[in-house]
């Protein structure tokens, strides 16, 4: 795609699922990437994999959710590459209850890492860009955000507020250069649907019209897209990388 060589990207959540198959896939378009990632051991061998395979990576150990560890990820970025010109929002994570059975921490640790974490992680990086006159954010949304879903009131109320959050900024950072646009992903193969009964996919499965389940690589397609020169005139935007399950 055009445009990514040489792009410093740093992509939170990248040890696993979409995050990792986005870190990789900017490492394929020639981009140097920052694998941010609280899990050590999963984003030290993404880092691995992307300099065994000839790419430039760096990896830090984060947590969205408090901002002196941002401010750690992106001062490190910033000594090794001078510049930030990708942010991707991917890291979240899920705790899935019925509201009568909902307790307080399980709502706030949900929109602490997933809708906080984002704004915190936003906020550091969009002070670089600013000065810079350029850049591009990509915030993790989800099609739950779009139509709801049983169980995930904390979840859809975070993937929610990133849609929100998304089009203030692409508002406010236009001036600046500065696109912001959001992914929201449907049913996708990875670690966070695994748990969930064989029989309640198969249902959900009837209602996408592609009748499969996204592969990771797919999403992180449309965060390539969406940060290259291709994607220069899209911005405030949320794309459904979903089979058509809200068509």
């Amino acid at each position: 795609m055009q445009g990514l060589k040489n792009k410093i990207v740093v992509v939170t959540g990248a040890g696993q699922g979409i995050g990792k198959a986005t870190a990789i896939r900017f490492a394929n378009e020639g981009s140097k990437v920052v694998v941010a990632e609280y899990n050590s051991t999963t984003g030290k061998a993404v880092s691995d994999m992307i300099a065994e395979s000839g790419g430039n990576s760096l990896f830090v150990q984060v947590d969205i959710s408090k901002r002196e560890s941002v401010q750690k990820m992106v001062s490190e970025t910033m000594k090794k590459f001078g510049r930030i010109d990708v942010l991707v929002n991917n890291a979240g994570v899920i705790d899935d209850v019925t509201l009568k059975k909902m307790t307080d921490e399980q709502f706030d640790r949900v929109v602490n890492v997933n809708m906080k974490g984002t704004f915190i992680c936003t906020q550091e990086v969009a002070t670089i860009m600013r000065e810079q006159e350029y850049g591009v954010i990509l915030n993790a949304a989800s099609v739950v955000a779009l139509y709801g879903n049983f169980g995930q009131t904390n979840y859809v109320a975070s993937k929610a507020g990133i849609i929100g959050m998304t089009k203030v900024w692409a508002r406010e950072l236009g001036k600046y250069n500065i696109r912001v646009n959001a992914v929201a992903p449907g049913f996708i193969q990875t670690d966070m649907v695994k748990d969930i009964p064989e029989e309640v996919l198969t249902a959900s499965l009837q209602h996408v019209p592609l009748k499969r389940m996204g592969q990771p690589e797919e999403v992180a397609a449309t965060y390539c897209f969406l940060a290259s020169d291709d994607a220069s005139y899209i911005t405030g935007t949320v794309i459904s990388v979903d089979g058509g399950s809200v068509v």
